[in-house]
């Protein structure tokens, strides 16, 4: 199973509407959680189970997730705030061995490797296998909220990517030991 997440606290936008298309193409199973629709507390060290709101739903979504997607507008040159406090959340294991694609839209090129950058090194503590080409999209990869050509293909290609290297089964063989 494929879990995709878009990491906005925003109205469903264009993002959400590239990702939640391309998963309807995708040919493995997959689940979309979008952080605008979630309740997710403030990590500050207590179990998601005893936050009572959506915390440990979406944590175990991504602990039984074969695959992740996570999606995510570019904001200050790097992934949401709300995508990161949802990471912080997550535990060591839940992401160690598993195949991470990573998807984010900006305004502009200028940060198209922010996101990049900063999500690998969060995922290199957990110990995930990052497909190694992500996806990045700017207002030029749609027309009337609607994702380009190039766009789709992009995104399929992550997705296709992401579960073929879930596929590979490498676990605890790459993976540094982390936590």
């Amino acid at each position: 199973m494929l879990v995709a997440i878009i990491g906005s606290t925003t109205p469903p936008g264009r993002l959400r509407r590239a990702v939640a298309e391309a998963l309807d193409r995708a040919t493995a199973p997959a689940t979309l959680i979008d952080l605008a629709e979630q309740r997710i507390a403030f990590a500050d060290g207590r179990p998601p189970a005893e936050l009572g709101d959506d915390t440990a739903d979406v944590v175990a979504a991504i602990t039984e997730a074969d695959a992740v997607l996570l999606a995510t507008p570019t904001y200050r040159g790097s992934m949401t705030g709300a995508l990161k406090n949802l990471l912080d959340h997550v535990p060591v294991p839940a992401l160690r061995d598993t195949a991470v694609g990573i998807a984010a839209m900006g305004a502009s090129d200028h940060h198209f490797l922010g996101v990049d950058r900063h999500l690998r090194d969060v995922l290199t503590f957990f110990g995930a296998l990052v497909a190694p080409v992500s996806v990045y999209l700017t207002s030029r990869d749609f027309v009337d909220g609607v994702p380009s050509e190039r766009a789709a293909a992009a995104l399929d290609g992550l997705i296709r990517t992401t579960t073929a290297l879930s596929a590979a089964d490498v676990r605890g063989e790459v993976a540094p030991l982390a936590g």
